[in-house]
């Protein structure tokens, strides 16, 4: 299987899927701006959005991914089936009784996660009722996850990587076609997290049955329980929802510092927070798709020395387009928000806002990707300790940074929290995989850096210059705002891949291969 293919075609998907979401933000900065409405759902979507994370994708696909993999190498057809059946049936039935505890318990949830929220009534009310309609969409999305797990293991990636397209899908239509229907408007919002679910699921279940993998899910749930592999994918699952969920779990505190400060925060961090999850899911996301099944193969082939030179290549390939990433992000900030958001109610104050969470984000980006890279270098190994202590040390330092930098740049000091945490999360695993011998770098990481460090400045520039001031932005039609910021996009891309192949970069040399 050729890597660089297989992660091209995730990022595709991805990119679509990436596309659409700002379309759909598009659509619902233009109808509701940045408002109490807007922050009732945002609070109402992230408790959802928050477990699929730490659930479905983060831990669960962790632990399930490399046991499965184990299996499909080292056991019978019939023996990875029925892990399958039992895996499905458990999941299953917790996955219910956490949606059902999730819609009962909306309002106390809701204080949990927004507390500020209770000082308007209207607000927190609101909040309550988007909730239980989004909770559900945890349900779907875990078992997209297990459907997803199976696809990627089987070397089927596009699948899974396109599913996301359908909760946008869901999302536009309903902005664009059901908001009249509703009352408030919002509810139309949380209708279509519903949708969007279920339509992610029943795209799955076609492909699962073609390669013969498609889970049965019975009622005997002794059974499944006593399966071993059940128990190993569990026990790897709850030291790792900690170790995974790191990055989530600070959003949500974000969400109630951001709760007491001025309205109109919790919707800067989010329309910051999609920005910055382009790139981030473009590669970061992708990367981490294929190196997990492919890290568990070689680990269950005792291939050590593959498996090392697969995490080089990984994080060659993350320095290689995160880090410019990351700058482009910071220096374009206006062109972005204003050209994607500054339509009907999102104004220019919410653009300057939304501007400043973005820079904070953008200082951690590279170390938000190489966590989603080097924390399969331990995961497919089935080591969760080591990640898990690396996450917890992160976390307590998100805290103490939220605590010395809101009170100085506000909402903004809490993604610059969450952009220093990532990085600090990233080097600890980097010198955890060295200590540990199980990555050794190749040759010739000093030159390739330098000439990085070269290609990024030359871009710098070339953005800086180009953009121009940032009030300029403000006044510029929606034609003309496009229309720049495609040309600063193909002069920060063509001036840095220009620098690059003029440095000795071929395509050639990223290419990578491993059995399917």
């Amino acid at each position: 299987m050729n890597l660089l293919r297989a992660l091209a075609t995730v990022s595709g998907m991805t990119l679509l899927s990436r596309i659409l979401g700002f379309v759909r933000d598009f659509v619902i900065a233009r109808a509701f701006g940045a408002g109490l409405a807007t922050d009732a759902f945002f609070v109402a979507f992230k408790l959802p959005n928050l477990l699929r994370r730490m659930f479905a994708e983060g831990a669960f696909s962790q632990a399930f991914v490399p046991i499965l993999g184990e299996y499909k190498n080292s056991r019978s057809s019939d023996e990875t089936q029925t892990l399958i059946n039992h895996v499905a049936t458990l999941l299953t039935l917790a996955l219910f009784v956490v949606t059902l505890i999730g819609v009962i318990g909306a309002p106390w949830l809701v204080w949990l996660s927004a507390p500020g929220f209770a000082e308007n009534a209207d607000k927190f009310a609101l909040t309550v009722s988007l909730t239980r309609i989004t909770f559900p969409y945890i349900l779907f999305m875990s078992l997209v996850a297990l459907a997803g797990g199976i696809l990627n293991s089987w070397s089927r990636f596009a699948l899974p990587a396109f599913t996301p397209v359908l909760l946008n899908l869901s999302f536009i239509g309903m902005a664009l076609f059901a908001v009249p229907y509703f009352d408030p408007p919002v509810l139309a919002l949380a209708w279509s997290v519903f949708i969007g679910g279920a339509l992610q699921l029943a795209i799955q279940i076609p492909a699962l049955r073609r390669i013969g993998r498609l889970p049965r899910i019975g009622i005997d749930w002794r059974a499944a329980w006593a399966d071993p592999g059940v128990r190993r994918i569990t026990r790897l699952m709850l030291p790792a929802l900690v170790g995974v969920s790191v990055s989530q779990i600070s959003l949500l505190i974000n969400t109630v510092f951001a709760s007491f400060l001025k309205t109109g925060s919790v919707s800067w961090l989010y329309y910051a927070d999609r920005l910055m999850e382009f790139p981030s899911g473009l590669l970061g996301a992708a990367l981490g798709t294929i190196l997990l099944p492919s890290l568990a193969r070689c680990h269950s082939q005792k291939a050590d020395d593959e498996y090392s030179r697969l995490l080089d290549w990984g994080l060659r390939l993350t320095l290689l387009l995160a880090a410019p990433a990351a700058l482009a992000l910071g220096i374009l900030a206006i062109p972005l928000i204003a050209t994607l958001f500054f339509h009907g109610a999102f104004d220019a104050q919410d653009v300057l806002q939304t501007r400043q969470a973005l820079v904070g984000y953008s200082v951690g980006l590279t170390g938000l990707i190489l966590v989603k890279v080097l924390a399969p270098g331990f995961y497919a190994r089935q080591n969760v300790r080591t990640p898990v202590k690396i996450a917890l040390i992160s976390l307590a330092a998100t805290q103490a940074m939220n605590l010395a930098f809101v009170p100085w740049i506000g909402h903004a000091g809490l993604a610059l929290s969450i952009g220093l945490a990532a990085c600090l999360n990233a080097g600890m695993l980097y010198r955890g995989l060295r200590r540990d011998g199980i990555y050794h770098p190749l040759a010739g990481w000093g030159i390739f850096v330098g000439k990085l460090v070269i290609a990024m400045a030359l871009m710098g520039v070339a953005l800086w210059w180009a953009a121009g001031p940032a009030e300029n932005w403000l006044h510029l039609g929606l034609t003309a705002r496009v229309m720049q910021l495609c040309l600063l996009v193909a002069l920060g891309g063509g001036t840095y891949f220009a620098t690059l192949w003029l440095l000795g970069f071929r395509l050639r040399d990223f290419t990578r291969r491993t059995t399917a």
